[in-house]
């Protein structure tokens, strides 16, 4: 059974999406220097520091995007600090797919 997975992103005036079926990841965004930060992004493996039961207590792990939802969502955790690319958690894809700007 693959997992799928979508949520809004934006960078500018673009509204866009990252999509996740199985293992493959598509950033779709009508901008081309955000598209291609997202992409590289969550294309690499990466070290992220995991709160576990306080918040003095965490453990550093790789994480692969590309390996389950779970990873991307964790690797979306970061991406705008990394790539000024925005992770709109609350906005419905569908209204992205018809209003891609502001």
């Amino acid at each position: 059974m693959t997992e799928n997975f979508s949520v809004a992103i934006s960078y500018g005036e673009n509204l866009g999406y990252v999509e996740y079926d199985g293992g493959k990841i598509n950033v779709v965004l009508d901008n081309e220097t955000g598209r291609r930060k997202a992409e590289e992004f969550l294309a690499q493996e990466h070290e992220i520091k995991i709160p576990h039961e306080t918040l003095l207590d965490f453990t550093a792990e790789k994480i692969n995007p590309q390996a389950s939802v779970e990873d991307l969502k964790l690797a979306l955790t970061r991406l705008w600090e990394v790539t000024g690319v925005h992770v709109d958690w609350s906005r419905p894809v569908e209204f992205v797919k018809l209003h891609p700007h502001y």
